[in-house]
């Protein structure tokens, strides 16, 4: 029978700026990746955010970024694979200290933004992403975008993946995202992005900004916390996945 995580980032407030409806979010989602202060996030709200995910049983992973506050992330950087493998460890290893605290086991690790995206594609950062996770837990397991180096990396060094789609982004027919800046890059109709979570679940095919189906492995489903949609996404998504008995649940703790 086919089942689904369903995945948000989450823990991206820091300081006096508030990011996101986590609280609102949480309840109807398996699994959190939680910012770990490079890209967004604080100890404060990371302390937080742990706390609320073992309230509602939701499994944590930690959501490294590049150290971009002003760009949230979302920048393109040139990293060595060493730093990149560093700062990985640096902030999964912050969020582990919180698990630690609470009792609970942090389960994942999913790249933020550029760095996600950039892994996607650059094979050698990948890996040096997929060594810094392992490094600090052989355990743990990666969120990877479906088809990507990242996957092909962690299968190269043994590293447990998970092959994670997006709900609300365009995919180009290469099977990466589209940019942000580019039309089509945000998925803004509900119904649309419904439609899209169910056929990459049932048939593992989507359609490209192009037109072009191509192939999609959809163990793990993202729908992102900070759009102004996401309450209503993640709830649809929730009921709709229930109701065609696509079962929700998260194996990334097995």
């Amino acid at each position: 029978m086919i089942s689904m995580d369903l995945n948000c980032d989450l823990g991206e407030s820091f300081g006096a700026y508030k990011i996101g409806m986590d609280e609102q979010v949480i309840p109807y989602i398996t699994s959190a990746n939680v910012a770990c202060g490079f890209h967004a996030g604080d100890p404060a709200v990371m302390a937080k955010t742990v706390a609320m995910c073992k309230k509602y049983g939701v499994h944590v992973g930690a959501h490294p970024g590049y150290p971009d506050l002003q760009g949230f992330g979302r920048r393109e950087m040139s990293v060595s694979p060493a730093d990149a493998k560093y700062d990985v460890m640096y902030q999964v290893g912050a969020l582990k200290a919180f698990c630690d605290s609470e009792g609970v086991l942090l389960t994942h690790v999913k790249p933020h933004g550029a760095l996600y995206n950039q892994a996607g594609k650059n094979y050698d950062l990948a890996l040096a992403i997929c060594q810094g996770i392992q490094a600090i837990d052989p355990g743990l397991k990666i969120l990877a975008l479906s088809g990507s180096c990242m996957v092909q990396a962690a299968r190269d060094i043994s590293l447990h993946y998970i092959s994670e789609v997006f709900a609300d982004r365009g995919y180009r027919a290469d099977g990466s995202l589209v940019p942000r800046s580019q039309p089509g890059a945000m998925i803004e109709d509900e119904e649309e992005a419904i439609a899209r979570v169910v056929r990459m679940a049932v048939e593992g095919k989507v359609t490209a900004v192009t037109g072009e189906e191509i192939g999609i492995q959809a163990d793990s489903v993202c729908v992102h916390g900070d759009g102004p949609k996401a309450l209503a996404f993640v709830r649809k998504i929730h009921q709709v996945l229930e109701e065609k008995k696509l079962l929700i649940h998260s194996d990334l703790a097995y």
